[in-house]
């Protein structure tokens, strides 16, 4: 068997041996040749499809509190004061089940009008508030 050590220059090979390499590619093919058909399910089932037919009720429906950046609150599009507020707030957190409130304020309110309302209902005793944004585009 020949053997070149470097052709006629007299320096040492540089080529790369590929064969350790093809012998691994070849296991690992046959590896995934041979789990593939595994990982498919034997069994086969029809699951249901999901349909939103729900009615909201006044019950499941949120209560929205809009928020003006002049500090003016509305209840379900409705402008209450102050002092009404926390005592819907505080009738409506012994309802069972809890309604969530989502907050509705103006771009340019202040937060600290925002932290307001958030205190009064989570001293009401609310546990689920959430905020009311328009997705960026």
């Amino acid at each position: 068997m020949g053997m070149s050590t470097g052709g006629e220059s007299g320096g040492p090979m540089a080529e790369i041996n590929v064969t350790p390499l093809v012998d691994v590619m070849l296991v690992l093919l046959i590896i995934f040749m041979i789990t593939a058909p595994l990982m498919s399910h034997k069994v086969q089932v029809k699951l249901p499809e999901a349909t939103l037919t729900i009615e909201p009720t006044d019950v499941g429906r949120p209560i929205t509190l809009s928020i003006k950046d002049n500090g003016e609150v509305f209840w379900n599009d409705e402008s209450i004061s102050k002092p009404m507020l926390e005592s819907r707030l505080a009738l409506d957190a012994l309802r069972e089940p809890q309604p969530q409130i989502d907050i509705r304020a103006d771009k340019t309110t202040s937060y600290r009008i925002i932290a307001d309302v958030m205190k009064a209902a989570k001293n009401s005793g609310f546990r689920k508030i959430g905020f009311v944004a328009t997705p960026e585009r």
